[in-house]
């Protein structure tokens, strides 16, 4: 990778940053570790998003491919990522579900200056927690994510576990129009006030494939991430039996999921052990049906004749856990937090008559007044007053209402939080997430310690809600006494 030095960097505001997260992680031996650099370079490019006879797409892409490169690191190491802005607009990095020090958080004027066109920003951080994470910008993201802008993060363990491959499935979706260009029309209040901009051509690592090659016996980790702005995943691996062994980058209790469906929202991932069972030429589906009556083959898992060996191993697969500070529940401050708005608010539409919700809506649109909110306000923008300010190095528990008809994956920046009931029911696992998907009008309690200071986002990551109201700011007090 190159290795030429920074040339823009926020220093105080990071080594500030860096020396909090290091002391709340108990891993200080990080900082002096010497960072592994790599570089991004944001900017127009082509790609063959879907076979021919159909032409490239022209996309926005880093270092010219969909998706972006891997970064990959092991746990421990310290991370680099210069970014020289190719785009002819500003843009940002943010690295989603690390923890990370405040200043490197990619956040436009929240927490850095946008990075303008032909600019150098770098971020750089220690990787604590080992897991399967993402990048993607901030500014603009409705448009700039789904232009191609997206690529996958992995922090190894120490010791990974003993899999034949380590693999990372980039899942998007992309409105293409007949001559496979992206449709331009993005922020309509369409997309906007209902589900968010959900494509029509779904890709794997960056193309529509009609198969993935296995071999019979051999075992994958396959890590899956959900790069799309809108669309919920509900993968179901036909005559196979995936083993869900972390969560956001989190380890879980390893566990088949429910009815055998892997689910990610927007933003979410999900790392999976997968056991090749069939027979050497065999074919099966790998099928997406989230939404039942728009269900489709994304692949086949497609058998090659060679066999690997008689029977995949029989060693169960558990990750080791990451240096998260436990919540106390018992001492914990509570605070309600409600999503509310779009265009399913109070029941029916109303029509486009000018007296119901569209007819609000269509004034200032998902640019001026917002259309969804949460606890009652709808935010547009990147620096809005915080909704909450929490007392640093105590437990938290965030009760969420969804009070919408639509699907909400709610991400929070620079934290994991346990997701500890739903509906009133304690979970199972109490699993870490930095992003839960909220069903239509469901409750759900998350709960973690505030460890890290500054101003965090917490948002919809369906990113035409973000943009059209759906997000706040989250202050994490830099003193632990104030409130």
């Amino acid at each position: 990778m190159p290795t030429g030095r920074p040339r823009s960097i926020p220093r105080r505001a990071f080594l500030a940053g860096s020396g909090a997260l290091l002391a709340a992680t108990g891993m200080p031996g990080l900082a002096r570790a010497a960072p592994r650099e790599f570089r991004l370079r944001p900017g127009p490019a082509a790609a063959r998003l879907v076979p021919a006879p159909h032409p490239d797409t022209a996309v926005w892409a880093y270092n010219g491919s969909v998706p972006g490169p891997e970064i990959r690191v092991r746990q421990g190491e310290r991370l680099r990522i210069v970014v020289d802005n190719g785009l002819a607009e500003a843009t940002t990095v943010h690295c989603h579900g690390i923890r990370l020090p405040n200043a490197m958080d990619g956040v436009p004027h929240l927490t850095q200056r946008p990075i303008g066109p032909g600019e150098t920003f770098v971020y750089e951080f220690d990787a604590v927690d080992a897991g399967t994470f993402w990048y993607h910008p901030h500014q603009r993201s409705s448009e700039q994510v789904d232009r191609g802008l997206s690529g996958p993060l992995v922090i190894e363990e120490a010791e990974p576990p003993a899999v034949d491959r380590d693999l990372t499935w980039m899942l998007d979706d992309w409105r293409l129009l007949g001559d496979a260009s992206i449709s331009a029309d993005f922020g309509n209040l369409h997309d906007a006030a209902m589900a968010g901009r959900i494509g029509n051509s779904v890709t794997v690592n960056g193309a529509v494939r009609d198969s993935f090659a296995v071999r019979a016996g051999e075992r994958l980790r396959l890590r899956l991430v959900n790069a799309a702005n809108a669309r919920v995943f509900g993968l179901r691996f036909e005559g196979h039996e995936p083993v869900v062994v972390a969560l956001d980058g989190q380890p879980v209790d390893p566990h088949v999921p429910a009815d055998g469906r892997v689910v990610l929202g927007p933003a979410m991932r999900v790392d999976v052990i997968l056991d090749m069972t069939g027979a050497p030429g065999a074919r099966f589906r790998v099928v997406d049906d989230f939404y039942p009556r728009a269900a489709y083959r994304l692949l086949d898992l497609a058998y090659a004749a060679e066999v690997l060996r008689d029977r995949p191993p029989e060693a169960e697969v558990r990750l080791p856990a990451n240096p998260i500070p436990e919540p106390d529940l018992a001492s914990a401050q509570r605070h309600v937090v409600t999503f509310g708005g779009g265009g399913m608010m109070g029941g029916m539409m109303g029509g486009m008559n000018g007296r119901g919700m569209m007819g609000r809506m269509m004034g200032p649109g998902m640019h001026g007044g917002g259309i969804w909110t949460i606890n009652g306000r709808a935010e547009t923008g990147h620096t809005p007053a915080p909704m909450l300010t929490l007392a640093r190095d105590r437990t938290h528990v965030l009760a969420l209402a969804n009070d919408t008809g639509f699907y909400h994956p709610i991400h929070l920046h620079g934290h994991s939080f346990r997701v500890i009931s739903r509906n009133g029911v304690p979970t199972r696992r109490r699993e870490w997430q930095d992003t839960v998907l909220l069903a239509p009008r469901e409750r759900a309690e998350i709960a973690f310690v505030a460890d890290n200071p500054g101003d965090w986002m917490f948002h919809c990551h369906i990113l035409e809600h973000q943009e059209a109201g759906m997000t706040g700011v989250i202050r994490v007090a830099a003193d632990a006494t104030r409130t």
